[in-house]
């Protein structure tokens, strides 16, 4: 029986690559110093977004300066001088970077629906999400979209103290849960879904036909998981295993 089920955010809820790509592409277009071809740029501000996010979930560095750390690196391929300042980068990132990546934030279609059928099971799970995001941005996309009511908790490296897939066995002990009565769905195979089993939750893939990190092909899953290609899929499944 599932008693709790945590939704991965970025790439499950939201579409985070679609928001990254929109917001560089227009960075880009009003670079006319840049030093390489759009693509080349893009695909270099998605490399340089995955290093410096595993510094901050490593403890490295702080969500800011995880971005400064970015920022730092992208401008001279622009073909624009680094500020040495903390704030002058802090201002960059707000006004060329945050202001239109938050503008280009989209739920995916299938989140609401299948929310609304979980809440209306009549021996339905607790839902919580759980993401290695920054909890304040992560709270803004989920406001931003109406979905915080669904959700009795939001769980980042902030509360737990550890990001998945470490971060497994502490959120099911912040939701009061045993692992084997806990799922997780997420769209990354491997840090959604098989390491949530090793922790001994039951993961759930969510391929939406991409592969997050390299924008190609989905990766092939083993026969054993448990894959579904739209969140409406998810509630049946639910409604079987609380039967």
């Amino acid at each position: 029986m599932a008693d709790v089920i945590f939704f991965d955010l970025d790439g499950t809820l939201v579409d985070h690559r679609s928001a990254v790509w929109e917001t560089i592409g227009q960075i880009i277009q009003a670079a006319p110093n840049a030093t390489a071809p759009p693509e080349e740029l893009a695909a270099l501000w998605w490399t340089l977004e995955a290093r410096h996010m595993r510094e901050y979930l490593a403890g490295q560095c702080s969500f800011a300066e995880h971005h400064r750390r970015r920022v730092r690196s992208f401008l001279p391929m622009l073909g624009e001088s680094v500020p040495e300042s903390p704030g002058l980068l802090d201002a960059w990132i707000s006004e060329r970077y945050l202001a239109v990546f938050e503008a280009a934030w989209q739920c995916y279609p299938d989140v609401q629906p299948c929310l609304e059928t979980l809440k209306r099971l009549p021996r339905g799970p607790r839902l919580a999400v759980l993401t290695n995001g920054d909890p304040g941005q992560q709270r803004a996309k989920l406001a931003r979209f109406g979905l915080l009511e669904y959700f009795e908790a939001v769980l980042t490296p902030a509360e737990l103290g550890a990001a998945k897939p470490v971060a497994y066995a502490a959120a099911c002990r912040w939701m009061r849960t045993d692992p084997v009565q806990a799922v997780n769905v997420g769209d990354m195979l491997e840090s959604d879904v098989n390491a949530a089993a090793l922790a001994g939750l039951t993961g759930v893939w969510l391929d939406r036909g991409v592969d997050f990190v390299t924008g190609g092909p989905s990766p092939t899953a083993a026969e054993t998981v448990l894959r579904i290609e739209r969140l409406t899929e998810l509630p049946e499944h639910v409604s079987r295993t609380n039967a």
